[in-house]
């Protein structure tokens, strides 16, 4: 159906892009940097009383325990804040997901804490685009899929969580629990590209931390009898980058480590990040990694311990994502949007829930561009647009679309 029914016309004149633009300002005016467990404590709270309005019951749900390795090659607690979930009619017998983050990648001493209006119809700040305004829509578009004749019928869970920029470790265990049983999910981050294009198929995301233990020496008097972590970690960097194939990327990011300069140094942690585009790569690299290791322990007179590993599964396009995909590009069909897809080699926690087995669009939030960066902008009139579309793809997967 590519035109709209007089209900979808109905529902989507309920939308009003100024309280959608005042959310946004108020919102990327607290920092909400993952580990500003105090400005996300704040954001919490507000969003808290903003989806209060909707049906449901909301709460704060505690974070998942996460370590992290520490420069000195011990793992320590990390600290999360708490993520927002809202449940409405979880009896119905069809139920969807919609998912957002709270967080940014912006600390509470990064120089860039601001809004600036870059033309009259570009916004930019911190989180504007990613996500702060994918969280307005997400309100906008359930307070007008709420007057859909199909909504009593219809269920949804809504996770905003605090860490999806750090990979969701903390919230993986909830975004797991919340996908189960759901016929399909949207995620709010922003497009793409800033004409509104999805991302389709998204490589996978693993962190590492590769924990070599050697045996220190005196550098003059008896280096023979060390065992050097630096030169190991040094030949296991080399051979991580020439595991990438075109199917697999591997980035070696840091080595931790080292001692005075007259010590053989006996610790190093080599940090990596590698991205396979499927789950054949990401089997693969495992082994390839074991063997590795056990060849650098031999080689190097070494021991080596991993931290981490692959928390974003990849997320390739199955029939049934296919089919989601078509509804959205047919909902935008209707609203006079042109709506089409890619493959991205960003992660999401789109991931997580097509790992899950439920479809997903994870690109519904706004249009915008540069984010992670100081330059981050939102195009203020895809809040409506977005929320526009949501709405019409909620009510059409909910019932018939007279």
């Amino acid at each position: 159906m590519t035109e709209l029914s007089p209900i979808e016309r109905d529902l989507i004149a309920k939308i009003d892009p100024a309280p959608m633009l005042a959310q946004v300002l108020a919102w990327s005016a607290i920092n909400t940097g993952t580990r500003n467990l105090d400005g996300l404590a704040r954001q919490a709270d507000l969003l808290a009383g903003a989806f209060a309005a909707l049906p449901g019951t909301v709460s704060l749900e505690p974070a998942a325990p996460v370590e992290a390795m520490r420069a000195d090659g011990h793992a320590a607690a990390i600290a999360h804040g708490a993520h927002l979930v809202l449940r409405v009619r979880p009896q119905a017998a069809r139920r969807f997901l919609l998912t957002g983050h709270m967080d940014t990648v912006f600390a509470a001493d990064d120089p860039f804490q601001t809004t600036r209006w870059i033309d009259d119809q570009t916004l930019g700040g911190p989180g504007v685009a990613d996500m702060k305004g994918g969280i307005a829509v997400i309100l906008a578009a359930l307070a007008a899929f709420e007057h859909s004749p199909h909504a009593a019928a219809a269920g949804y869970d809504v996770l905003i969580n605090a860490d999806e920029e750090t990979g969701s470790l903390s919230s993986a265990p909830l975004i797991a629990q919340l996908a189960q049983g759901k016929a399909a999910a949207l995620t709010f981050e922003p497009s793409a590209l800033p004409d509104g294009t999805l991302a389709g198929a998204r490589a996978g995301s693993g962190n590492y931390s590769v924990v070599i233990h050697g045996r220190s020496a005196h550098a003059g008097r008896n280096p023979q009898d060390g065992r050097n972590a630096i030169v190991a970690a040094a030949r296991l960097v080399l051979a991580l980058a020439e595991l990438a194939h075109p199917d697999l990327s591997v980035n070696p990011a840091k080595i931790d480590g080292g001692s005075a300069n007259n010590v053989v140094p006996d610790l190093a942690i080599v940090r990596f990040n590698i991205r396979p585009r499927d789950e054949p790569a990401a089997v693969c690299f495992g082994h390839d990694l074991r063997a590795l290791l056990a060849w650098i322990e031999t080689e190097y007179g070494v021991t080596t311990h991993v931290h981490g590993g692959l928390s974003r599964p990849p997320k390739p396009l199955d029939d049934a994502a296919e089919r989601l995909f078509h509804l959205v590009r047919d909902c935008g069909a209707a609203l006079g949007q042109t709506i089409g897809w890619q493959p991205s080699g960003g992660v999401c926690d789109g991931n997580n829930i097509a790992a899950c087995g439920v479809p997903v669009v994870d690109t519904m939030g706004v249009r915008g561009g540069a984010i992670h960066s100081p330059q981050e902008f939102l195009i203020v009139p895809s809040l409506a647009e977005r929320a526009q579309l949501a709405t019409i793809v909620l009510h059409r997967l909910s019932g018939d679309n007279r």
